[in-house]
């Protein structure tokens, strides 16, 4: 038996000396340094007890050498599982009592902090940093050479914890064979090839800049620009080296706002690809106006990598995510009863295939919950494939407003009040009425100097929308609350106005 999933990334890399990476402070890194890197790391894990199955929790900044740290735990037969750097100590506690890792990563500065939680949960502590940190310390002594251990296809590669909006996160159990044939399909879809150069801002503690971004350069013997973090000046100074991105729209948004954004400076980028969050059409409107370039948005879970995409040749519909994948089947039935629904029909969207994860960490209950008895996931998003077969997302399952007994999709309406002139954007969301169950209510983002007001937003839905679809009330804010990765956090804003229809 081979590893599975370095055996691919070894046998498609190019020459060793060609370029993987440029980092921010000019170094370049070779494949060849990918070998070896990758093998230390792998030695120095090996050296700490780590063995097949075994967890490796990582919470550090992003930088090449966590990228050698996870490709290594994948070559010594780890499951890699990162966690985000804004979690606190608590929340720390709580993935390290779950997961039990065998060794635990954090940052250097962190160490004092997060070393009693590693003694509880029986994971030796080691430290990574930019050039710095123990972990690098022993990889740096270790050998450049290492016998990658066996694992197949259905062996785990990775653990993703869900953001947790509802109730605690669960882990997502990935196999090689979830990641590598998610990645093959990418490469192909969406064109990658040894001479693309990826401008890399994502965080890679989630899927999107980690198994997205990453794993599809490494199988198309590729090389990517890697940025600490989202910078526009970053951006800027380092497009003219690039043909593609991945961003986030926040990213996009951001870079809408900079005069220096035109088709000059994007003229030898080939693909700008967005995802984890919804794209608002505005957005994908003026960046095709601005860059001559349309936006490409797709479709992707924790649970599953990538579901949809919109196509590469064809029509880029704004507001849609496209069609699902080769080797992916997408459907949407009925929330209640499962039956397929038809075409324009919402429901709850259902995927199956070879990307889709293999359950939740020690969570047997809740993994038999979440698949359908022929195999399908159930995502957990609303949505509708329309008539040509694009799949458009309307809302989380969760997020739907149930008020007087009429179903209201937040996207429905909130589609409407992004269409205003003045309004950058909206959410729309249920809180608690003692007369209809839920009332709907809106928080609304409105350009800088705009006159609009929220008695003349709710005035002009009256047109648009059904009596019951209608807001009792919108509030006009400074933003929307987002999580790292740009999604809207409605569960805050739940939260946050729970009490307006309170009874007096």
């Amino acid at each position: 038996m081979t590893n599975h999933l370095f055996d691919l990334i070894r046998a498609r890399m190019p020459s060793p000396g060609a370029r993987f990476a440029l980092l921010d402070d000019g170094r370049e890194y070779s494949y060849q340094d990918v070998l070896d890197s990758s093998a230390r790391f792998a030695n120095a894990l090996a050296a700490l007890g780590v063995e097949p199955g075994d967890r490796v929790a990582v919470q550090v900044e992003k930088s090449v050498e966590a990228l050698m740290l996870y490709l290594g735990t994948v070559r010594a037969g780890g499951i890699f599982l990162p966690l985000n750097t804004a979690y606190t100590p608590a929340e720390i506690e709580y993935f390290l009592g779950d997961a039990e890792p065998a060794v635990f990563v954090c940052d250097p500065a962190k160490a004092p902090a997060l070393k009693p939680f590693a003694e509880k949960a029986g994971a030796k502590l080691e430290t990574l940093g930019v050039g710095t940190g123990t972990l690098l310390d022993k990889a740096n002594a270790a050998s450049g050479s290492f016998v990658d251990v066996a694992r197949g296809p259905d062996d785990l590669a990775a653990i993703l914890y869900t953001s947790g909006t509802t109730g605690r996160s669960k882990g997502a159990m990935l196999s090689h064979d979830n990641l590598s044939s998610n990645a093959l399909t990418l490469v192909d879809y969406w064109r990658f090839g040894k001479d693309d150069v990826l401008l890399h801002a994502l965080p890679i503690f989630h899927t999107h800049g980690l198994f997205v971004a990453t794993n599809t350069i490494l199988l198309a013997g590729a090389s990517m620009i890697l940025l600490p973090k989202f910078d526009p000046e970053q951006i800027f100074k380092y497009l003219p080296q690039a043909t593609s991105m991945m961003g986030v729209p926040t990213f996009y948004v951001r870079l809408l706002q900079d005069a220096r954004l035109n088709r000059e400076t994007t003229k030898h980028m080939r693909l700008f690809v967005s995802g984890s969050a919804p794209l608002l059409a505005e957005t994908h409107r003026e960046w095709r106006e601005r860059t001559g370039h349309a936006i490409l948005e797709r479709y992707g879970m924790t649970e599953t990598n990538m579901n949809t995409s919109n196509p590469y040749d064809g029509d880029r519909v704004a507001g849609t995510v496209g069609f699902p994948l080769p080797g992916v089947s997408a459907r949407v039935v009925d929330p209640e009863t499962g039956k397929a629904l038809a075409a324009e029909e919402i429901g709850m969207i259902e995927v199956k295939g070879p990307n889709v994860f293999k359950g939740y960490w020690r969570n047997p209950e809740k993994t038999a919950a979440e698949f359908r008895a022929d195999g399908f996931f159930i995502t957990g998003d609303l949505g509708k494939i329309d008539e040509r077969g694009y799949v458009h997302i309307v809302g989380r399952g969760k997020d739907l407003i149930i008020t007087g007994g009429y179903n209201v999709y937040p996207k429905e309406v909130e589609t409407e009040i992004d269409g205003m002139d003045g309004v950058v954007e909206s959410a729309v969301f249920g809180v608690p009425h003692a007369d209809f169950g839920e009332g709907v209510t809106a928080a609304v983002v409105c350009k800088p100097g705009a006159s609009i007001t929220a008695s003349a937003i709710a005035k002009a839905l009256e047109d648009r929308l059904a009596k019951f679809k209608l807001p009792k009330q919108v509030f006009i804010v400074p933003e929307l609350p987002r999580n790292t990765m740009g999604k809207v956090q409605k569960n805050l804003l739940r939260d946050q106005y729970k009490d307006i229809y309170a009874a007096k």
